[in-house]
């Protein structure tokens, strides 16, 4: 059976990637030319056509999309391991109200594809915890949240 590819996000994608989470990023590196992957959690798709994330600005990653902007976002939910393939610009160098140096980039979503293994489906989604104060790091996560909203 062939495997079904969507241009944008699915309606469960979409709301999977309305609040923080942990997803993985795929890059091509600048130098080497091979894959280069990164976790990262401030993620957020104001639309099905369209996903934001913010990153240090000073990052490979924003060195490695000024060189080549294909990208590929890992999301695992909703039963499954999806692929989110795309374009992706820097579209804010410096966001605001934001105490750290955080870039937005939006990937132009072009590809969209379930890459689960035949037979199987995720039963417990990644978690994770932060290590630093609790108190400051949920103000700084509604801080970046609300500028990738905006």
């Amino acid at each position: 059976m062939a495997q079904t590819v969507e241009t944008q996000l699915t309606e469960e994608l979409h709301a999977l990637l309305q609040k923080e989470r942990f997803v993985t990023l795929a890059t091509v590196d600048k130098e080497t030319g091979a894959p280069n992957v990164s976790a990262i959690s401030w993620v957020y798709a104001p639309d099905r056509q369209v996903v934001r994330f913010a990153v240090d600005n000073r990052s490979r990653i924003i060195e490695n999309i000024a060189k080549n902007s294909s990208v590929v976002l890992n999301v695992i939910g909703a039963g499954s391991c999806y692929a989110i393939a795309g374009k992706a610009n820097v579209a804010v160098e410096k966001l605001d109200d934001v105490p750290l140096k955080l870039a937005r980039v939006d990937i132009d979503v072009t590809e969209v594809r379930d890459v689960m293994f035949y037979g199987s489906k995720i039963s417990v989604e990644p978690e994770y915890e932060k290590t630093y104060d609790e108190e400051a790091a949920a103000k700084l996560d509604r801080q970046v949240l609300e500028a990738l909203k905006a």
